[in-house]
């Protein structure tokens, strides 16, 4: 995690109390299961022959996720290359989110739920 300045505080929604929840659950179970994800595990062969997602989506993102600092991720979502293989996805940056922005204004990530699901239902 060396993309994450460790003296930053904690946000006031996430509380030392829920870090050391999950430093518990980690030091349980390890690493590897959490983090096996399709960017992670993208040379295993599932035997999916076409990697697009067709169906309608939305992703809500912070502006200030450190996920956009792995590089080429930033020009890879703004710059819409990821419509590449979800051509049907609505994307909205969240101006003073990180990488929990449903956690972080939940009335408002609710209201972008629901308004997607009214425009595509």
């Amino acid at each position: 995690m060396d993309l994450v300045d460790s003296s930053t505080p904690l946000p006031p929604w996430f509380t030392e109390e829920d870090l050391d929840v999950y430093a518990t659950l980690y030091q349980n179970s390890g690493f590897r299961t959490a983090l096996q994800v399709s960017y992670r595990c993208w040379q295993w062969d599932y035997g999916v022959t076409n990697p697009k997602v067709m169906a309608p989506s939305l992703l809500i993102m912070g502006e200030k996720d450190y996920f956009m600092k792995f590089p080429e991720m930033e020009d890879y979502m703004r710059k819409g290359i990821v419509k590449q293989f979800m051509p049907n996805l609505d994307t909205t940056f969240m101006k003073e989110g990180s990488h929990f922005v449903q956690e972080q204004f939940p009335e408002q990530v609710n209201e972008l739920i629901i308004t997607f699901l009214n425009k595509k239902i």
